[in-house]
């Protein structure tokens, strides 16, 4: 296969994967903290936990240059630290993969908490275990399905990700072009022989994690 076919999966699969790892990291850390947690304003940040699920992701992806671009407070500091800036980097494109994906972990995981018997975690807790060694050993296995579930749909989205990459992380080829950009351009240019290859490509690797979740939850 030439390079050109497969640079853009690589580079799909690479931030798919490394944008995963994050968001399911924080989407579980964050759901199980708001599902067992009360305070003021739960409702609100509960809310913001979704909101890049049902915004358009050009907004998605306008937001993040507000927060990371040049002219903002952290992105001047990523620049001073790493001495380059993060727009229109391979990193960019994580970051936005894993922000668009977010919302279906956090949704996932929360769900499969929520069914979770607190009185199964206070008996750990009686027993000496610590809030940490109840989530690890008890929450977390018993909620696994759900952030199985979670995990492959996330991996999933990110691999689909188009309007906050092109805006955050733009297409540069060997770098932030993933399919889904790859496939823009290819079209834009004319070249729909090499788009539906790389069409066949993306659904086929989506198809075959959706059915793993089918596969999961029966």
């Amino acid at each position: 296969m030439p390079e050109e076919f497969l640079s853009p999966i690589k580079i799909s699969i690479q931030v798919s994967v490394a944008s995963g790892i994050i968001a399911v990291l924080f989407g579980t850390i964050i759901a199980r903290i708001l599902v067992r947690k009360t305070f003021k304003g739960k409702s609100v940040i509960e809310t913001m936990m979704m909101l890049p699920l049902v915004l358009p992701p050009t907004v998605v992806g306008f937001f993040l240059i507000v927060i990371f671009g040049r002219q903002s407070v952290i992105g001047q500091l990523i620049e001073k630290v790493f001495h380059a800036p993060i727009i229109f980097t391979w990193w960019a494109a994580v970051i936005a993969a894993a922000v668009v994906a977010f919302p279906l972990m956090y949704q996932s995981a929360k769900s499969g908490f929520l069914g979770v018997d607190r009185e199964i975690e206070d008996a750990a807790k009686v027993d000496g275990a610590s809030e940490w060694q109840v989530f690890l050993f008890v929450t977390l296995p018993l909620a696994s399905n759900a952030v199985i579930t979670g995990s492959v749909l996330c991996f999933a989205r990110a691999l689909g990700e188009f309007g906050a990459t092109l805006m955050f992380a733009g297409i540069i080829p060997g770098e932030t072009q993933t399919v889904p950009t790859a496939i823009y351009v290819a079209i834009d240019s004319g070249n729909l022989e090499l788009a539906w290859l790389w069409v066949a490509s993306i659904v086929l690797i989506s198809f075959l994690m959706l059915f793993f979740v089918q596969f999961k939850q029966k």
